[in-house]
């Protein structure tokens, strides 16, 4: 497994779950200097960083691109991928189809959690989960032209009412006609929602395709009470060989949340 901390350059996004901010060239040298394998990007749209600028800025300090958050369309741009609007649906679609076609510059996949939306009533959450299907398929099928999955977060209850859990994440994406929709295990939601969360991941295997790597309370993973043991030995036991990724709250400051992040990642799956 490698290793991977957030930036962020959405300033709507500000008080979120992310361990850098702002300086993306300033956040790959303290990464570096760290330790860390790659970044985790979430920019404001797929033209708000220049391809070249950020294949330099990688090569120069050795970091990957682990994947590329698509949250600012809705917290910037107020879009969804579940609404019934054919317009805004539209739109939804081509923000992130753009963000896939940045990402593929990088091999990276798009990560889609907030954008999925959330159903207005109780009555209306069969339909909403057609149009999350579809639209998971259409996006699944454009990222395939780039050999990479687009990656599906589950979030927790307070965040949505569509899909909270991995086993019912499994259900959705294994029902679709490309396999190519991967699930994001995010330990923080995990930890709401789940029971057991090493049964989880084993149970939902080679669907996971990325993991948020958060402890309990959404801080940096040693900040909290989750048992990080036996959720990297599952990890472990279903050939999980991606990214463990810091998507938690930069405190008490960015340096210090980095810097426990990597400490728990080497303490667990360093070896």
């Amino acid at each position: 497994m490698k290793s991977a901390i957030t930036v962020s350059l959405v300033p709507e996004a500000r008080g979120g779950p992310f361990v850098f901010w702002d300086d993306l060239p300033a956040a790959c040298r303290s990464a570096r200097a760290l330790g860390f394998d790659a970044i985790e990007l979430f920019p404001p749209g797929s033209d708000a960083v220049d391809t070249a600028d950020l294949k330099a800025l990688l090569d120069d300090t050795g970091l990957s691109l682990a994947a590329v958050g698509t949250g600012a369309g809705w917290v910037k741009h107020k879009l969804t991928l579940t609404t019934a609007d054919q317009e805004a649906h539209a739109r939804a679609m081509k923000f992130v189809e753009r963000m896939i076609d940045f990402a593929a510059v990088f091999d990276a996949p798009v990560i889609i959690g907030s954008m999925q939306g959330r159903a207005a009533d109780p009555a209306g959450h069969a339909t909403t989960m057609g149009y999350l299907a579809e639209a998971l398929l259409n996006l699944g099928l454009h990222a395939n032209q780039y050999g990479l999955p687009v990656l599906y977060e589950p979030l927790n209850r307070y965040e949505t009412n569509l899909v909270n859990r991995l086993d019912d994440g499994v259900r959705l994406v294994g029902g679709l006609a490309s396999a190519n929709v991967k699930l994001l295990a995010d330990l923080y939601h995990m930890n709401i929602e789940e029971a057991d969360l090493p049964a989880a991941l084993r149970a939902a295997g080679p669907h996971v395709g990325h993991v948020h790597f958060a402890d309990s309370n959404r801080r940096a993973a040693g900040a909290g009470h989750t048992d990080f043991g036996p959720i990297v030995a599952a990890l472990k036991d279903v050939g999980y060989a991606g990214y463990l990724s810091a998507e938690v709250l930069p405190l008490p400051d960015s340096h210090a949340a980095a810097k426990q992040t990597i400490e728990s990642f080497r303490r667990y799956a360093g070896s």
